[in-house]
């Protein structure tokens, strides 16, 4: 089975093609991802018997943490690896081709926010900033670079630069971006209070255990308090996909046209929802075509009629059921 080029992938723009493209894609990662093969043959699944989306296993997230999931031969160009406190196993994802990854959130981030000159992109990120392998660092420095604006950058914990920097933005009417992890946006309010309501600003989520974890509408109201907007936008993305969601408020997300997210019931991680119930999120990112497109993380959330979703929370690790098979 020939894998889809980036060109289908990229100019996909109704369900016809997402479905032709995913099944596509299920067959040659089927077919060249071993892991993914073992897993899809541990189910007793017919591959030739899956012909529309809903027969299309998700292989359970943890999988990054143990294996090497690939459906190329190629050697990596990048591994993105994920955070997490001292003592964690955490996931590796191997890129063969990181132009998939470019394209995916430059192609993404023109359809949500228009053209990325027109901005001064800032990147307040310093527990992502201080490690290696970040896929979150690796966006924010292409778009950094692709803003072309000479007053682009990153922050670590320099929250009195930044302020200044966004008093001067804002007096010279500069449109501008602010992507933050969550703890550090809410370290930068507690100090400063503007009165920007032209900024965006995007939590990337993450309290990476600096602070206690509190609900979307209390973290959000915080924030539009003290950087003086409307709403708090949001991405939804993690180091096992290559595309990310947007939420432009009120935690509603809405994924690029290359992605799709579905529900499963908790208890039975085959079993599909139907829309406006909650339960697992499957994700399927068809710019994931050199390792797995077909992922089943573990966050909890529903999926509305017109395929946007918010998340409600995540497993407990004791709530996680028949996801274990092949993990360890």
């Amino acid at each position: 089975m020939q894998k889809p080029q980036q060109q289908q992938i990229f100019s996909i723009s109704n369900n016809q093609q997402f479905t032709q493209a995913a099944l596509q894609v299920f067959r040659h990662q089927a077919q060249n991802n071993a892991v993914y093969r073992q897993f899809i043959n541990g189910l007793q699944i017919n591959i030739d018997a899956v012909t529309q989306l809903a027969d299309i296993p998700f292989l359970p997230i943890e999988f990054f943490k143990q294996h090497t999931v690939v459906s190329s031969n190629a050697e990596p160009e990048v591994t993105f690896t994920s955070s997490g406190t001292t003592g964690m196993i955490t996931s590796s994802h191997y890129i063969t081709d990181v132009s998939w990854y470019i394209q995916s959130f430059r192609a993404a981030f023109k359809l949500f926010y228009g053209d990325i000159k027109q901005y001064c992109v800032l990147a307040l990120l310093p527990a992502y900033l201080q490690r290696g392998g970040s896929s979150l660092v690796y966006m924010a420095d292409d778009l950094i670079k692709q803003s072309g604006h000479p007053n682009s950058g990153f922050y670590l914990y320099n929250y009195e630069e930044l302020h200044q920097q966004l008093t001067k933005l804002k007096k010279a009417g500069t449109p501008t971006l602010l992507i933050g992890v969550t703890f550090a946006l809410l370290d930068f309010v507690e100090l400063f209070t503007m009165d920007f309501p032209e900024l965006i600003v995007m939590e990337t989520g993450g309290m990476k255990g600096r602070r206690k974890e509190m609900i979307r509408e209390e973290l959000h109201s915080i924030l539009c308090n003290g950087f003086g907007v409307n709403a708090i936008h949001s991405e939804y993305g993690m180091t096992e996909l290559l595309s990310q969601a947007y939420s432009n408020g009120q935690g509603i997300f809405n994924c690029p046209p290359w992605m799709r997210i579905q529900t499963r019931d908790t208890n039975d991680p085959l079993s599909p929802l139907a829309t406006s119930q909650t339960g697992g999120i499957n994700v399927i990112d068809l710019a994931n075509i050199n390792s797995c497109s077909f992922i089943a993380t573990q966050d909890l959330g529903k999926v509305y009629k017109n395929g946007s979703f918010e998340i409600l929370g995540r497993f407990d690790a004791s709530d996680i059921r028949g996801c274990n098979l092949l993990v360890g």
